[in-house]
């Protein structure tokens, strides 16, 4: 099968986006201190970035009603297994779109547009998201979700050791935690420090760190030589930071949205961190990496 996919960047940064899903698929950085940012979706998770769209995370067996329809989303949604059609291919970006159709409405009876715009520039890969609701009557009630999953340890054969977060806010808030995909009702102690977040991989064992809000609007992924990697956001309220532990990434996502709380009432124009488009309306975020 042909692999459907746009490479662009300039002398700093290179990166491949794929029709399925609208993924990155590649960062790389270029010259003397190149090196790959991103997973290589090994086995022990088999992604790269996924979009999630029109949920983050899961509903409570994967079912939910809309206005009396029924909801059948997996976890994170359909976009991420979705083909993307191109509207644009550059030798500095792309933009993509997903449209709703038969299949779509099928799993989620809501019209929808949602289009990605990546774009290298600066020596930094900004990624745009636009979701528009077309319907001319009915409001549509969705999450969106970013999932890049960044290279730890940073440098080939480094030890993973010695790796921190450091955020631009202090991060004093408690924690939401799931546990069999469904949002915990109970608060977590939050193991930030001031701004900085000392990583190992048992803070990973009950999955993600979850924080809903977010008051920083970037964190600094750094090794232990003070450098790597920071990543900004706006439009998302929400950040999980996961890893499976001993895997060779770190994900770093921006959210508007979480998984459904636990007791869940299966109404999903309820279902906790949704936003909701009125007819005509639109919501604009996005995120962006760069080197530091």
């Amino acid at each position: 099968m042909t692999v459907d996919t746009h490479s662009f960047g300039d002398s700093s940064l290179s990166a491949t986006v794929a029709a399925k899903g609208a993924e990155l698929e590649r960062l790389d950085m270029e010259g003397p201190h190149g090196r790959p940012l991103l997973w290589n979706a090994g086995p022990a998770w088999p992604r790269h970035a996924p979009v999630l769209f029109p949920i983050v995370g899961r509903l409570p067996e994967d079912r939910a009603e809309l206005d009396g329809a029924p909801v059948h989303l997996t976890q994170h949604g359909f976009a991420r297994d979705r083909v993307f059609r191109w509207l644009e291919r550059t030798e500095a970006g792309c933009m993509l779109e997903l449209v709703d159709d038969a299949e779509t409405r099928a799993l989620f009876p809501r019209a929808f547009s949602l289009r990605i715009r990546y774009t290298i520039e600066n020596g930094a890969l900004s990624v745009r998201y636009i979701v528009r609701n077309p319907d001319a009557e009915r409001t549509l009630p969705a999450s969106l979700g970013a999932h890049p999953a960044f290279c730890w340890p940073q440098r080939p054969g480094a030890a993973r050791e010695g790796h921190r977060l450091v955020f631009s806010r202090e991060e004093t808030g408690p924690l939401r935690r799931v546990m069999g995909g469904l949002l915990e009702p109970a608060l977590f102690p939050n193991p930030v420090e001031g701004h900085t977040l000392e990583l190992a991989d048992a803070l990973f064992e009950a999955d993600a760190l979850i924080f809903a809000p977010v008051a920083s609007s970037s964190v600094r992924f750094l090794d232990q030589s003070g450098r790597g990697i920071e990543v900004s956001w706006d439009g998302f309220p929400d950040l999980g930071v996961w890893t499976k532990p001993g895997a060779g990434f770190l994900c770093i996502e921006p959210w508007h949205g979480t998984a459904a709380p636990e007791g869940f009432d299966g109404n999903f124009a309820t279902k906790p961190g949704l936003f909701h488009l009125p007819p005509g309306g639109s919501f604009h975020a996005g995120w962006a990496v760069r080197p530091v």
